[in-house]
């Protein structure tokens, strides 16, 4: 094994994802183990966890697996150094700005929410600092 692959569990530590999740995700064709040991383990490069940190930040805005996938191929495909023409370029960018835009909208949903949590804590603390100042 050369020191540029890594095996699974390294992978994983270093994504916070796990064992099965990664499994699951190649199963799905979003991550393809770069190669197998001679033992037959997995091992993963560092563009493999690219692509899986690419992944987990994806899953918590709402992407599916589908959109995982067009993604991915949309950015592999900019970055092959492949002669595009300039529509097919363009066509490509327009796909990556409308997941931008999907982030952004999923990030914004997800601050407003962040916001009722932290303005419903801190009711809590107020009530429950309330009830000291009370039984003194």
């Amino acid at each position: 094994m050369s020191s540029e692959h890594m095996q699974i569990g390294e992978v994983a530590a270093r994504t916070e994802l796990s064992l099965r999740t990664i499994r699951h995700y190649e199963e799905t064709g979003l991550v393809i183990p770069s190669a197998r040991s001679q033992g037959g383990f997995r091992l993963y490069t560092e563009a493999d966890v690219a692509r899986l940190m690419v992944i987990r930040r994806m899953k918590p805005l709402g992407f599916t697996l589908d959109e995982m996938r067009d993604l991915l191929e949309v950015t592999d495909r900019l970055d092959s150094g492949e002669e595009l023409t300039a529509d097919e370029r363009e066509t490509l960018l327009e796909r990556v700005r409308g997941y931008e835009q999907g982030a952004a909208e999923q990030v914004d949903k997800l601050r407003a929410q962040l916001a009722r949590a932290e303005e419903f804590a801190a009711t809590l603390r107020e009530r429950l600092a309330r009830d000291r100042v009370a039984a003194t």
